[in-house]
């Protein structure tokens, strides 16, 4: 994890809460799947609001059971502002790419879950049920991805030299990314991916490089992501290069850079280019 984003990120001290974390979002994701199949996909909207009205209320039942004395952020949920008081917020995007899920045959889209402790987020699991797979953080202060048939080390994988890969919007390609490209040193190749749960993962499973995000977000969107993705040894922090912040009253979180270490400087400076407003 790289030392000066560890205000950020510090993992749990022991297993309960990943583990948590990463079952819940995987029960959450079996849950999405049976109303997909039951629902249909013949009515967009009655499917996509199926979906978020069910793994919410799955998750959120979930952690009064498992953690009462935690307070939750759902982007599904009322804000309750005792959570600006509260010690442990688990911070949850019941459905994250809403869309995708409502088109059939679709796998990019994801469910999220985080907590944050006192300041900095502790766990996080991003799962992907299309696709049988959950990313993960974990005690020892790593990160894992769990199938069914187990669980194996998750690492964000160096890009190779010279070519940058970068998840886009499918439905919305954002021109800033465009004019990012454009000033990069390196061959780039923009690559259309649905949800920001699908877009991280993607990245840190080598699917793509990197991923730049400057249209708008909010904390339920990234926090579970990029728990995952600085436990991988991901570079993850606002376009400015500042390390995100989570449980604020506004929770409005608009832009995110997630890539590999290595590819950070370049990116970073490439976003002040486009971007002359930042201080870097």
């Amino acid at each position: 994890m790289p030392s000066h984003l560890t205000a950020a990120y510090e993992p749990a001290p022991d297993s309960a809460d990943h583990d948590l974390a990463a079952e819940l979002a995987t029960a959450a994701g079996r849950v999405l799947l049976d109303i997909r199949a039951r629902v249909g996909h013949a009515d967009g909207k009655a499917l996509k609001d199926a979906g978020d009205r069910g793994s919410h209320e799955f998750l959120t039942a979930e952690l009064a059971k498992a953690r009462p004395a935690d307070a939750v952020l759902s982007e599904e949920g009322k804000d309750d502002p005792a959570r600006l008081e509260a010690e442990r917020v688990w911070i949850v995007d019941p459905l994250d790419g809403t869309r995708e899920f409502s088109e059939e045959g679709r796998t990019d889209w994801a469910v999220h879950v985080a907590l944050w402790e006192r300041g900095r987020l502790v766990a996080g699991a991003v799962a992907l049920p299309a696709q049988g797979r959950t990313l993960h953080t974990a005690a020892d202060g790593g990160a894992v991805v769990s199938v069914a048939s187990g669980r194996t080390p998750l690492t964000v994988p160096e890009p190779t030299p010279g070519v940058l890969r970068i998840a886009v919007s499918r439905t919305r390609p954002p021109r800033f990314v465009q004019r990012l490209a454009e000033r990069l040193e390196a061959k780039v190749e923009l690559v259309p991916i649905g949800s920001a749960g699908a877009k991280i993962s993607a990245v840190l499973l080598g699917d793509v490089d990197a991923y730049v995000h400057a249209g708008g977000q909010y904390e339920w969107d990234n926090a579970a992501p990029a728990a995952v993705a600085l436990a991988a040894g991901a570079h993850a922090t606002r376009i400015d290069g500042t390390a995100p912040t989570y449980n604020n009253r506004d929770v409005l979180l608009p832009d995110i850079l997630v890539c590999h270490p290595v590819s950070a400087p370049m990116m970073l400076a490439g976003i002040r280019d486009v971007s002359p407003g930042l201080s870097g």
